[in-house]
């Protein structure tokens, strides 16, 4: 997605340790205009799926998710990664290694929100080392739901998340993949 390359080229922030930073636009303040056409994107990668419901994880998946179902014209349900007490009943669990944060989360969904019936697209911003995919495609087995995919904003290609989702048979796209980053050249993208 060229629109997506262009502003990672002109608002993303390469910080060490192979961060980067695009809160100005897409995971803390979020350009709406941008969200939607990143929406019709994934609605287009996805046109062939019968999606029921999109599922994300706290926090930063939810904004995109949100724009991404008004074109599936389905919920979204996000994952929680702190058991809560208006979570009622019986839940969904799954570990997850946080990149970002380095840590390790419980993520839970009330069993309410997923069932065998559902067709699932997971959707999130970013994919590293595939831990998050991985969790949330665990609730989506636990769910006995069709696991329809994962549509990613930005993936990190020279990391082995990808390969790893890719190689477990899942069908992943990712709107733009990142070959290397370096603070002073910037981001190359795999075309």
């Amino acid at each position: 997605m060229e629109l997506l390359k262009e502003r990672i080229r002109k608002d993303g922030i390469i910080k060490e340790g192979n961060v980067l930073k695009v809160d100005s636009f897409l995971n803390h303040q979020m350009d709406i205009q941008f969200l939607e056409e990143i929406g019709k994107e994934f609605k287009r990668r996805f046109a062939d799926a019968e999606i029921t419901k999109i599922l994300t994880i706290e926090a930063s998946g939810i904004g995109i998710a949100c724009i991404a179902a008004r074109y599936f014209n389905v919920p979204v349900v996000f994952a929680k990664k702190n058991q809560t007490k208006n979570i009622a009943g019986e839940v969904y669990t799954a570990k997850v290694e946080s990149f970002t944060h380095g840590r390790t989360y419980d993520i839970i969904v009330s069993q309410q929100f997923l069932n065998k019936e559902d067709k699932i697209l997971i959707i999130d911003d970013f994919l590293a080392n595939g831990q998050a995919l991985i969790g949330l495609s665990k609730l989506v087995e636990a769910a006995g739901a069709t696991l329809a995919g994962a549509g990613i904003v930005i993936e990190k290609g020279f990391q082995p998340g990808g390969k790893m989702i890719r190689d477990m048979g899942i069908r992943l796209e990712s709107l733009a993949i990142i070959e290397s980053m370096d603070e002073q050249t910037g981001c190359t993208f795999r075309q």
